[in-house]
């Protein structure tokens, strides 16, 4: 799994084994319902053209990461969405990719020392949660 920073190019390596924990919890159809002033009931539906969030986790016993790769999520997750930043390609394991944001309006990145301890070195390891946003 890898996510690629649409800016610069820059490529990140994530576990394979982070789990898409949201994968099956959003619909792409959107609906608002609604009573007319005859009380007849309006029911207005639209397909999502984007949105889907993308929630990755890592078990407590696998999928973590350095804490250079900590550092480098959250340097990316701190710029804003704009045409020519913000922008990343998430490639999944089996083959499948997304054009993807950080979902600012969440923590984007959450992490936690695997030691329980505050990790100091670049090498040490993190479990980590990662909040994306397809666009």
């Amino acid at each position: 799994m890898q996510l690629k920073n649409l800016a610069d190019e820059v490529v990140l390596l994530l576990p394979d084994d982070l789990l898409w924990a949201d994968e099956h919890a959003w619909s792409p159809a959107v609906a608002s319902n609604s009573y007319l002033i005859t009380g007849a009931l309006l029911i207005q539906s639209a397909v999502r053209q984007a949105g889907r969030p993308i929630t990755l986790v890592g078990a407590p016993d696998m999928a973590w990461v350095t804490r250079a790769s900590v550092e480098r999520l959250r340097a990316w997750a701190a710029v804003p969405l704009a045409a020519n930043a913000g922008r990343f390609l998430l490639s999944l394991a089996d083959g499948r990719t997304f054009t993807v944001a950080f979902r600012h309006g969440d923590a984007p990145v959450e992490c936690e020392p695997v030691l329980g301890i505050p990790a100091h070195s670049d090498s040490d390891f993190y479990r980590l949660t990662l909040r994306l946003l397809e666009i």
